[in-house]
């Protein structure tokens, strides 16, 4: 098993700048891909960005020069970093660990930007 715990979220005005942790614990040998994904308000859930064997990554095209995913592994933890923030990142955002066998989700983090 492992657990996932996202502390960060929060309130931001547009053009602002936010990071979110998500640390780890538990099997973390396990854990091939770490991810952060986010779901808008009548949206399906949709990645955001994605790490691999901590340097491969990819990013949603909307997010692409904007936000970076990074890892941590003396903390155990994932960061997100966001810049230049835009209403239409509102959403809630999650993080996601992958082993070959299994998903983890964290409970997710409200992110909202006011314009």
């Amino acid at each position: 098993q492992v657990q996932l715990v996202e502390p960060g979220g929060g309130l931001v005005q547009a053009g602002g700048s936010l990071r979110l942790p998500c640390a780890a614990s538990g099997r973390i040998g396990t854990i091939r891909t770490s991810g952060w994904y986010r779901q808008a308000p009548g949206k399906q859930r949709e990645l955001v960005a994605a790490i691999t064997g901590g340097s491969k990554t990819n990013y949603a095209d909307s997010v692409k020069g904007r936000f970076t995913i990074s890892t941590d592994n003396a903390e155990n933890t994932v960061y997100l970093q966001m810049i230049s923030l835009k209403p239409e990142d509102t959403a809630v955002y999650y993080c996601n660990a992958g082993s070959a066998n299994f998903d983890y989700w964290g409970q997710g983090t409200q992110v909202t930007v006011s314009s």
